[in-house]
């Protein structure tokens, strides 16, 4: 095993420290997340005095309970917090169990074995969440760790209603986890509508409530998730959750126009995605004067500066504990003014002709503000809907498939269509590459902006479009986030994606068509993006009309 610790971050990504003048009162706190169980958590997390990171800890929990498709205790994911004028970035990705190998989902002929890093018990990493939420409490949290539980057990032991839009995966999800997983077992009797109970999640929660982090890695739940393993023949084991531990890193911090945008580090892709594609813009900002929101022209610069972005993410990023991550080389400015003069900005670039440039669907997020102008922005997943499909038995939660999100077989796409290579190939212990980018915006030292979004590869490119419909088109807040959204990747060739909330559909689609794109509905909403703003002393929400989610102005 390499282990390479970069030096973060010159140039374009400077990490900047606390200021000792830092002091600001809002005129409250604030909350977007993607349902209202949550988001009243935390509303009344806020109202108790409890802070931005108290806040988040309960609405993390309360949506392992009320969002099963994709809040969770088995899953990981990342937290990026600005605390008392200075920024964070909490890591709690999954990582691969020891005994995973590089080849693990091929057949005796090198071929992709179908859905087996999906679905079961084989497609697990070792979860991440409770750790993670365990050290934001510790490091910044003001109230008691089994107070930020108690809502969550009451959602679990008395139950919620189920929404409409929470039903619409079951079926799909009943269908792919009949064999092999006792899904059906545990979600199987969910109705629109009606009070959903799970007492076995309840007592869980109970029980790290009362002990604390412990509980989940090397107690009784330990215990149960590795009698899991063994009965359906998983690879997790427990010296895999003894050994888990969550990382503090540097955010990325991208300087742009007065601003500072703090987002994901690697083992995301999002961090430095977000960078290379405002820098790009900003490099060719004359090919965008005067061009019209979502017109032709707009959306082919941005399916150009895109599939540039996406060839240095497969070949580059990765864990940066077992492969050297050249970010600071990735997001310098003489780098990106490389890049952006390879962008055509009248006709499509030949798929063939991108190469990385340097020399040599289901998560969940929120956001968080509260009166002290302290952010929480977390972005955290099981991968897609209900993860793996296997529940821990006695214990009551979803385990994670995230090991799709390894390169199974560089240079195949995985089930988001996106190709990786070498550095992103299964390794024991490794943490898998991830899209989600949870990021902040601050000016002068003050949080203006908090937002991230759900939605795989399109999780960056989602963040972008909503950043530019702020800063470029001067959009009101929840019309930036309910604007159409469009996404290229590079791979599959040419292909513009939309989403059936806002089809990209007339004129601007024929147009479009003429230079050689191929449209295409991906089949899912493109992303649910929960976004706060600070203008001032003054708080405003957004949650996108995609999902269900709630916003919430505390008092």
């Amino acid at each position: 095993m390499r282990i390479v610790i970069f030096q973060s971050l010159a140039a374009t990504a400077l990490f900047l420290g606390s200021s000792a003048s830092y002091a600001v009162t809002l005129d409250g706190g604030a909350v977007a997340a993607p349902d209202q169980y949550s988001a009243k958590v935390a509303a009344d997390i806020l109202k108790r005095g409890g802070n931005a990171v108290d806040a988040a800890v309960a609405t993390a929990f309360t949506l392992a309970v009320t969002y099963p498709e994709a809040g969770n205790i088995g899953g990981g994911g990342f937290m990026t917090l600005y605390v008392d004028g200075k920024p964070y970035f909490l890591d709690y990705r999954e990582v691969a169990p020891k005994a995973a190998t590089r080849n693990m989902y091929l057949d005796e002929k090198g071929e992709l074995i179908e859905n087996l890093s999906l679905v079961g018990a084989r497609a697990a990493g070792v979860p991440g969440t409770v750790m993670g939420l365990w050290e934001a409490h510790q490091k910044f949290g003001k109230l008691k760790w089994s107070e930020l539980l108690t809502p969550a057990i009451g959602y679990a032991r008395n139950g919620f209603a189920i929404a409409e839009k929470q039903y619409q995966y079951r079926d799909d999800a009943q269908g792919l986890f009949k064999a092999g997983t006792n899904f059906n077992d545990y979600f199987g009797s969910m109705q629109v509508g009606q009070p959903f109970k799970q007492p076995e999640l309840a007592m869980t929660l109970e029980r790290i409530a009362e002990k604390g982090v412990s509980e989940f890695y090397q107690g009784k739940t330990a215990e149960l998730l590795v009698k899991q393993m063994q009965a359906d023949k998983g690879l997790i084991t427990r010296e895999d959750l003894t050994d888990y531990k969550a990382v503090w890193r540097d955010p990325i911090a991208i300087n742009w126009r007065g601003n500072v945008v703090y987002t994901a580090p690697p083992p995301s892709s999002g961090g430095v995605a977000l960078a290379q594609l405002l820098g790009i813009k900003e490099d060719r900002a004359a090919d965008f004067k005067g061009v019209a929101h979502n017109s032709a022209r707009y959306i082919h610069l941005l399916a150009e500066i895109e599939k540039r972005v996406f060839a240095d993410r497969a070949d580059y990023l990765g864990d940066p504990g077992f492969t050297k991550v050249p970010v600071a080389q990735l997001i310098a400015k003489d780098y990106l003014a490389k890049r952006a003069a390879q962008v055509n900005p009248t006709a499509i670039s030949a798929t063939d002709s991108i190469k990385p440039g340097l020399e040599s669907h289901q998560t969940t997020h929120f956001s968080i503000v509260d009166r002290q102008g302290n952010a929480v922005s977390n972005t955290y997943t099981l991968n897609l809907d209900y993860g793996s499909g296997v529940v821990v038995k006695g214990a009551g939660f979803l385990l994670n498939d995230e090991m799709d999100d390894f390169s199974a077989k560089p240079g195949t796409a995985n089930v988001f269509g996106v190709v990786g290579g070498d550095a992103n190939a299964i390794e024991p212990g490794k943490r898998m590459l991830s899209s989600m980018s949870p990021s902040l915006v601050t000016r002068d030292g003050q949080v203006t902006l908090v937002l991230g979004t759900p939605g795989g590869s399109r999780i960056f490119t989602s963040i972008f479009q909503v950043i530019n419909n702020l800063y470029d088109y001067d959009m009101p807040l929840e019309k930036a986030v309910a604007a159409q959204r469009v996404h290229h990747q590079l791979l599959p060739k040419d292909t513009i994606y939309f989403d059936s909330y806002a089809p990209l559909t007339g004129p601007v689609a024929d147009e479009l068509k003429k230079m050689g794109y191929t449209l295409e509905d991906q089949g899912w909403n493109m992303g649910d993006v929960q976004a706060i703003r600070v203008t001032g002393t003054a708080l405003e929400t957004a949650s996108d009309p995609r999902g269900r989610g709630v916003g919430m102005i505390v008092k």
